[in-house]
This record gives structure tokens, sequence and C-alpha cells, in this order.
């Protein structure tokens, strides 16, 4: 494991001018995160540097025949917290082979209205928070809860410090730096009311940002918490969501 760590941390910018572009878009159930990376020539700093891609919609569910080809479109760049040096994250959106955004592409039509004139001269601001649960990989269970039972009632877990109050710590200080690193506009973070459960907030950031660093901010969670061994869920009412799956 030493010299896989070793390997993974290689700063490949001192040897080649080759990047890696790790490319991120949101899934056909409009909720997850899919992501596949390419090489790029060099460093960029523009979006007009780095080309379109595809990849097979049928997989995704955002295709409706074998093969269906789905055209990613780069829209925002951000650093790469994991492969570091100038490799970057490359935030994209979703297009039919003939162009037209496809219907999962929501972003498309958020950023007519984002752009038009009017509501670029309001310049609207934007704070989004959000929770998220960390469960046992094994048993889909939330971190510091005993496997099938309860904990305690709340009060000691929201912004708790201690070994009995606040479980999975060092994800969320792990995703607040990686997340400055990329150049999200996380504001804060803090645990919540439920053992196991966790808060980031985003902004205030302008206009269709607000989304683009959302989404990157989860892109880098889901990607720390698989690291670690341990499953992210956004569910609003997770235990209520595991108990229907059992």
């Amino acid at each position: 494991m030493p010299l896989l760590c070793h390997l993974l941390s290689l700063d490949l910018s001192g040897s080649i001018d080759k990047i890696i572009a790790e490319y991120i878009w949101i899934g056909g159930n409009g909720r997850e995160i899919r992501s596949k990376a390419r090489t790029l020539p060099g460093p960029v700093s523009d979006l007009g540097e780095i080309p379109t891609w595809n990849f097979d919609g049928t997989s995704t569910g955002q295709a409706s025949k074998h093969g269906g080809e789905v055209i990613l479109r780069p829209q925002e760049i951000f650093k790469d917290p994991f492969r570091r040096g100038n490799n970057i994250l490359v935030l994209c959106d979703t297009y039919g082979p003939e162009g037209d955004p496809l219907p999962s592409n929501k972003r498309f039509h958020a950023a007519e209205v984002f752009s038009h004139p009017a509501v670029v001269a309001e310049e609207p601001w934007f704070g989004i928070e959000q929770e998220y649960t960390l469960l046992q990989k094994d048993h889909h269970w939330p971190l510091g809860w005993p496997t099938g039972g309860y904990p305690s009632p709340q009060g000691p877990y929201y912004c708790g410090v201690g070994a009995n109050k606040a479980f999975g710590r060092d994800i969320s200080d792990t995703h607040y730096k990686a997340s400055l690193y990329a150049g999200v506009n996380i504001c804060g973070t803090n645990a919540e009311v439920m053992p196991g459960q966790w808060e980031f907030q985003i902004g205030p950031t302008v206009g269709i940002s607000a989304s683009d660093e959302l989404w990157v901010a989860r892109y880098i969670l889901e990607r720390i918490t698989e690291a670690a061994g341990v499953i992210l869920s956004l569910d609003a009412k997770p235990i209520q969501v595991l108990l229907q799956e059992s």
C-alpha cells in the first residue's frame, strides 16, 4: 500500500506537460454523479481549451437505445484536489447527438435564465446548505449508531465535540479543505443534530455558480467517502429510506 499511495501522489507537472481532466456530470435520475477522465495536451485556463466528449447514455439512464451517444459540454473548471498539480475537474452538462439538451439537463434552462440581461443586472446571490449522512459500508447504518439500533436522543451532537458526539469529523474536515483547494466557495461546515450527520454551506455565490459549486462539492465529498470506505447519503430522511429498503 505505501507504493500505491506514493504513486497516487505523483506530481506530473515537473516531468510532462500533459494533464488529466476529470469530466463530471449529473446522471439520468438527476441525483447521482458520474465522471470519467481523459488526457489533455497541457495546462488549460479557459473553457474553450477543453474539448467536448461523449459517453454511452444507455449505462446512465440518459439514452434509450444501445450505444446511445450523449455529448458532454464543459461548463466550469475547478482544480483537482485528488491529483493536484495542473490537473482539473470539469463540470459538464449533457446533450443528444443533434445538440439538444437532454431532459435531465436542468442546467441548460437555468443558464438561460441566469444569463438574461434583466437577471444579470439584479446580480442574484445565493447561499446553500447541504446536509448529508455518513453510513457504515457493511451495514448501511449511520456512523455512531449501534448496528440496527438507535442512539441517545438529540442534544449533544449538534456542533458537538468528542468521540461520543462527533462521528466522521475527519471526512468533514477533509472535504472542507479539498473543496477550498478546488476553488469551491464553501463557507462553513458543522456537525448536525443526528450522529453521523453533517452539513456544509456554499456561498454567498452569484447566479448559476451556486449550483455548479454545490455539485462539484458533492462530487468531492463522494470521492472522499469512497476512499474512506463510507457511504454518503443525501436523503433528507435517511433512516426512513433505509427502513423502507430493508
